[in-house]
């Protein structure tokens, strides 16, 4: 097994040699390098719910046909999370995400390739497998980097660029619907995953201390000072061995994969139903589809960047921990699930629209405290430790457009808003009662 920890005494004489004294940015084009990869998983898996009307009226899908379709992603997603995070702790980031990238390239460009219904499960059953790990392991990658006063915002950095990318993904797929038909979406879009792997491949490494762009301030910043002023180490030596079932008995795992479990809920409505629901419902054109269905996307980038930062402002000011993460958690799932519920009840589109705009940006002001969490009480063990809250986000958030694609072939478009709005209210009592980020799941 590849040793991700260990810091030879020669690492430490050559982070010496190249001491200054304003410390190095390197960690920014580590974050640099995760967004775009954040970025282009989620074009790779939103990009379906442009191309579904086309997809469906070319195969003879029915809206449940298609909520499967849907739903055959996730649910692959949520098998995978596991021995993604596990191998992503055990051999690195590093060969983890540029292998798995290139696996989900070709899920990717295979989508593009079905014949019909059943090679189209398989193709985004693939695709799930392949993304499964992506954020697991890369949340130990920037645990790896990054100060726990720096989490909340990394972790908010990192999902405002996957928003970004379902938010310029209505504009970049119509067109390439437009100009050569659905299939070269996914072709176009899956190659994106190819070049990413081999740019990742060469310039990341595991550790900052085995990276030449690293100072030694730099990585005082990042791993912390003794009292007696020198560098805290990594130990592989002292490296423990955690079993599943250690993590699996933690009540404050279960209560953290619960809560995730129904934020992921209530944003997968955006990457899947949400177009059609314009398209069908509110009877926008395709043509103005791009500009309507990215609104509430860049409104979520927005939160993304505003919940993180606010998480790790407080978390400074404070040095509360459990506050920080609450503070900004319970009033954004509550906000957002109030929203949804003038949204199902106007007449008017815009006026939904604009609803469901404020409704995101509350409910992405979430994700920065939430994936900063597993690191707060996963350490070393912080891809095992999001893949199973990601599992549980996978598992919810699968039964959410079947639930839709339920409601809206019988023509009730309401129930479904009421029923997300109830979920993001279990979500916020989880979060207000039950979540404590002070209390490790892997124990002492």
């Amino acid at each position: 097994m590849p040793d991700t920890t260990r810091t030879p005494a020669s690492t430490s004489a050559a982070i010496e040699d190249r001491a200054a004294p304003k410390p190095t940015g390197t960690r920014w084009l580590v974050l640099l390098l995760i967004s775009f990869m954040y970025l282009i998983t989620y074009m790779d898996r939103s990009n379906i719910s442009i191309a579904a009307p086309a997809i469906a009226k070319e195969f003879g899908l029915t809206k449940t046909a298609m909520g499967w379709v849907f739903s055959a992603f996730t649910l692959a997603y949520a098998l995978g999370q596991f021995p993604g995070g596990w191998l992503g702790d055990r051999i690195g980031p590093r060969k983890v995400l540029t292998v798995i990238m290139f696996w989900w390239a070709i899920a990717a460009v295979s989508t593009g390739a079905a014949t019909g219904f059943i090679s189209l499960l398989i193709a985004r059953f693939l695709l799930g497998v392949g993304e499964a790990g992506a954020f697991p392991v890369a949340t130990r990658g920037m645990q790896l980097w990054f100060p726990q006063v720096e989490r909340g915002r990394i972790q908010g950095i990192t999902h405002c660029f996957s928003r970004f990318a379902v938010a310029v993904t209505p504009f970049i797929a119509v067109g390439i619907m437009s100009a050569f038909g659905w299939r070269a979406i996914f072709y176009i879009f899956g190659s994106l995953g190819a070049v990413w792997a081999a740019v990742f491949g060469v310039i990341y490494l595991n550790r900052p201390e085995d990276h030449k762009g690293v100072n030694r301030s730099e990585l005082a910043h990042i791993r912390g000072l003794r009292a007696d002023g020198s560098i805290k180490q990594l130990d592989a030596k002292n490296r423990r061995n955690i079993s599943w079932k250690v993590i699996l008995r933690s009540p404050n795992m279960w209560y953290i994969a619960a809560a995730y479990g129904c934020f992921f809920y209530g944003t997968f409505f955006f990457l899947t139903w949400y177009p059609t629901y314009l398209q069908e419902y509110r009877h926008f054109s395709l043509k103005s589809l791009g500009f309507v269905a990215s609104l509430p996307l860049f409104a979520g980038m927005a939160g993304d960047l505003v919940g993180g930062s606010i998480s790790d402002l407080v978390y400074r000011k404070t040095g509360k921990l459990k506050f920080a993460r609450r503070v900004v958690a319970v009033p954004g799932l509550l906000i957002s699930g109030a929203m949804l519920i003038p949204t199902a009840l106007t007449h008017n589109a815009w006026t939904a629209v604009a609803c469901l705009a404020i409704s995101f940006f509350f409910l992405d002001m979430v994700i920065g405290p939430a994936w900063a969490v597993p690191m707060d009480v996963g350490g070393e063990f912080s891809g095992t430790v999001s893949s199973v809250m990601n599992t549980a986000g996978a598992l919810t958030a699968s039964a959410s457009p079947v639930v839709f694609g339920f409601f809206a072939q019988r023509g009730f478009w309401i129930a479904p808003f009421i029923v997300t709005a109830s979920v993001l209210l279990a979500g916020a009592l989880i979060w207000m009662f039950l979540i404590d980020p002070e209390l490790s799941v892997v124990g002492a």
